[in-house]
């Protein structure tokens, strides 16, 4: 239908398909919200899944639990998520626990934040980053701009 998006439930990977104006749309199976303005931990499958199908950005941080900067990013990057609310989706993704993901996204170091829309990358973004400079990151980026 004209005016619906495609995203990919960060929590239980269901493709669900959402009329873009809505404010807050939720998962068709389990129920999650969809764009929450939160950030959520995925796995490398829903990672692929969403890249591939999602209309709206996902700016992904690549971790790890023994990074410090990592860890000192992370209320900052939550604090992203609420800046930018609906226009794109955050994620984090273990490096650790899901070590696959280095040498397929080509990460040299962490922390590591990736901008995908449309099905593609659209920018990177290396080291610990506050807040306004993660929202300005990607809104800034004319090839992630939000179909909503």
């Amino acid at each position: 239908m004209a005016g619906d998006e495609k995203l990919t439930c960060l929590a239980c990977g269901q493709v669900n398909r959402a009329a873009a104006v809505r404010a807050a749309p939720k998962c068709g199976v389990c129920g999650a919200p969809l764009a929450a303005g939160r950030v959520a931990e995925i796995d490398l499958a829903t990672l692929d899944r969403a890249i591939r199908t999602d209309d709206r950005p996902l700016l992904v941080d690549f971790w790890a639990p023994w990074c410090g900067p990592c860890r000192m990013m992370a209320p900052e990057f939550a604090k992203a998520a609420g800046l930018l609310g609906a226009t794109a989706r955050l994620a984090k993704i273990d490096t650790e626990a899901h070590p696959r993901t280095g040498p397929r996204f080509g990460i040299r170091g962490i922390p590591l934040l990736i901008l995908f829309a449309r099905g593609r990358e659209v920018a990177r973004l290396s080291g610990a980053r506050p807040a306004a400079e993660i929202a300005a990151f990607v809104r800034a980026r004319p090839g992630a701009r939000s179909v909503a």
